[in-house]
């Protein structure tokens, strides 16, 4: 039975998509860290969760398989989380699939990018590593450019060559990926949900509204606590959620060195009684054995 003690983190990547620990250097760390209940949200991707479960032992701490999709439709983007699917479920296989495929056109749009607009080109070996890679994304270009030399951190030369659409006509709309989440028997989960594109912050009613949408195609959860988060925010999402009947999660987005983000920094106290919507979340993902 966990107790409101646990160090809980929901949110975490590894090496199969854009974190820097492969999946077992994650459960090592995990286990260091002290977290009692950890899942694997790796883009587009389950194969690293397939690797941690079995690594898994009677000692390990709390496993729940996740995943995590980018969306975007007329609104915005969004980041829908799923938690505890079926991975031989031909839902999920196709929507990672289309995410995959997706990614890997969004690698090739930018290359071009930065060779047409600033005359960036790497080098084949260069770009046989980058294509090998599970799930290449911005991270991997800007540890690349990093290291060329174009700029002084990951996140300068996020912002000055690759924060741009690569293939605006090609994203996996929300509705997509909650079907397909549900579809393979998991949980849907709007991340960092007042987070946009960029420095963007969704907020009030602009916020309830996506929330009402997202919702009204079977969305069943909200990451309220989160690394990046203020106590306002939390206590926003938090109402927001309690008052749409949906659960909550707690997650630290860590990307191990891609990240100035530590594992289990979700901003969920030790001292804080749990909230109802994370109890019932917990319960619903076979993490709590009872519901009181």
């Amino acid at each position: 039975m966990l107790r409101k003690e646990t160090r809980i983190d929901l949110h975490l990547h590894s090496t199969v998509s854009d974190g820097t620990d492969s999946p077992a250097e994650l459960l090592e760390r995990v286990q260091a860290a002290g977290v009692g209940v950890f899942s694997l949200t790796d883009h587009d991707a389950i194969r690293g969760c397939a690797e941690i479960q079995a690594l898994l032992g009677p000692e390990s701490p709390h496993f729940l398989p996740g995943v995590e999709f980018s969306c975007k439709d007329e609104l915005g983007k969004y980041h829908i989380l799923g938690y505890g699917c079926r991975a031989e479920a031909a839902a999920l296989r196709e929507l990672v699939e289309l995410g995959h495929s997706q990614r890997m056109r969004k690698l090739e749009a930018r290359l071009e990018q930065l060779s047409a607009r600033f005359g960036i080109t790497f080098s084949a070996a260069e770009l046989a590593a980058l294509r090998a890679l599970p799930n290449p994304g911005k991270p991997h270009l800007g540890n690349l450019l990093v290291r060329l030399g174009c700029a002084g951190t990951v996140g300068q030369a996020l912002r000055r060559f690759l924060d741009f659409e690569a293939l605006p006509e090609e994203q996996i709309r929300p509705e997509t990926a909650i079907a397909g989440i549900l579809g393979s028997g998991g949980i849907p989960v709007l991340a960092h949900p007042c987070f946009g594109s960029g420095e963007e912050r969704i907020l009030g009613r602009e916020l309830a509204d996506r929330v009402a949408r997202l919702t009204g195609f079977g969305l069943q959860g909200l990451e309220a606590f989160y690394s990046g988060f203020s106590p306002a925010l939390t206590e926003e999402v938090l109402a927001l959620a309690e008052g749409s009947g949906l659960c909550v999660t707690a997650g630290s987005d860590y990307h191990g060195q891609n990240k100035t983000v530590s594992l289990g920094e979700t901003g969920l106290s030790p001292e804080r009684p749990w909230p109802e919507g994370l109890r019932r979340f917990l319960t619903a993902a076979g993490c709590l054995s009872d519901h009181p």
